[in-house]
């Protein structure tokens, strides 16, 4: 099987969508670099960047707002992230302090020596904890940010990983949409280097689980009726507690109390009338994982119920997002008004 040295663990001509056959002559990016025959195994891969592809003003941009939200996260650190963004992310300290930021968690790396192997231990504890908090959000593809790759300072996997973070925290930023970077893949077969070229697609045009969602109701009332707005919410709130106060609770924020998940479960609970059993959720959620979990599951009963699913991502609702709670509650209201106590 061949050995692949940046990029381990993917078959790339399973990535359909990425892969070309690039017309005529493409750009010979094995000029400039004799040594790379000498550093092959037979059969290995590397992966090396078109410098034009680089240079493109929306990897750029990409890039650059990438740093600022990582420098923006650990202000308070006094980390500052800097161009190239792979010689600060390599060996995952500046990725382990942004983890523990985003998650309000404490990341165990065991203690090694600083060579090359240490870093690459340390490198995939963190890699570790990142795919165990991507998973929350959904299938996501972990082998394209491998501690090879991450290690071996490959811009593209680095981009793959912190745009997942960025879209899973929802990050107040505005990623450029359509990125794609073109990868010439060296192979050393028969003692000959040779070269295929393929398309990394970083971002896309998100759906109504990614950042970019179409405008609606809500976003009018938010921008232009602040009154209508403050109406709708008063009436929310009385839709919603004339219910819970079945269960002796109330709600006064709608923003806050309903950000873990468990009124909202016990609300369609009692709008469907039925107990949810307590080992379906976190009752008393501490961490992003349980509250993401409880919302991930409402939506699941939402939807047993016969109502679409919700757009905004769980991680909205839990981050205290206004707007994509209310359009929960509203679907919720516009089922169910009519139902007496």
């Amino acid at each position: 099987m061949p050995r692949q040295a940046a990029y381990p663990g993917i078959d790339l001509e399973q990535e359909g969508r990425y892969a070309i056959d690039s017309p005529g002559s493409p750009p010979n990016l094995l000029d400039g670099l004799p040594t790379l025959d000498a550093q092959l195994d037979e059969g290995e891969e590397r992966y090396l960047i078109d410098p034009a592809s680089k240079e493109d003003p929306k990897v750029k941009e990409l890039t650059q707002v990438l740093i600022d939200w990582i420098n923006d996260e650990l202000a308070v650190h006094r980390i500052i992230v800097k161009q190239p963004l792979e010689e600060d992310l390599f060996d995952g300290q500046v990725l382990q302090k942004l983890i523990e930021k985003l998650e309000n968690i404490k990341v165990e790396i065991p203690e090694v020596t600083q060579t090359e192997e240490g870093q690459k231990q340390k490198l995939r504890v963190v890699l570790d904890e990142a795919d165990r908090i991507l998973q929350a959000h959904g299938p996501h593809h972990h082998a394209k940010w491998t501690v090879e790759a991450i290690h071996s300072k490959y811009l593209v996997a680095m981009l793959h990983l912190l745009v997942a973070l960025a879209r899973y925290y929802r990050a107040p930023v505005r990623l450029p949409e359509n990125v794609n970077v073109r990868v010439t893949v060296v192979q050393k077969r028969d003692g000959l280097l040779h070269q295929r070229q393929i398309i990394e697609e970083v971002t896309t045009t998100y759906d109504e689980w990614g950042l970019r969602q179409e405008r609606d109701a809500f976003d009018t009332l938010f921008d232009h009726a602040p009154d209508k707005l403050n109406v709708v919410k008063k009436r929310l709130l009385l839709f919603v507690n004339q219910h819970l106060q079945r269960l002796n609770l109330e709600v006064n924020d709608l923003e806050s109390q309903f950000h873990d998940g468990v009124y909202l479960i016990l609300l369609i609970g009692l709008l469907e009338g039925y107990f949810v059993p307590l080992y379906d959720y976190y009752s008393a959620p501490t961490t992003m994982d349980q509250k993401t979990h409880n919302v991930a599951f409402a939506y699941e009963l939402m939807m047993d119920a016969g109502l679409p699913r919700p757009r905004a991502r769980p991680e909205d609702i839990v981050n205290l997002d206004l707007k994509s709670t209310l359009r929960v509650l509203y679907n919720l209201f516009t089922k169910y008004k009519q139902q007496t106590i």
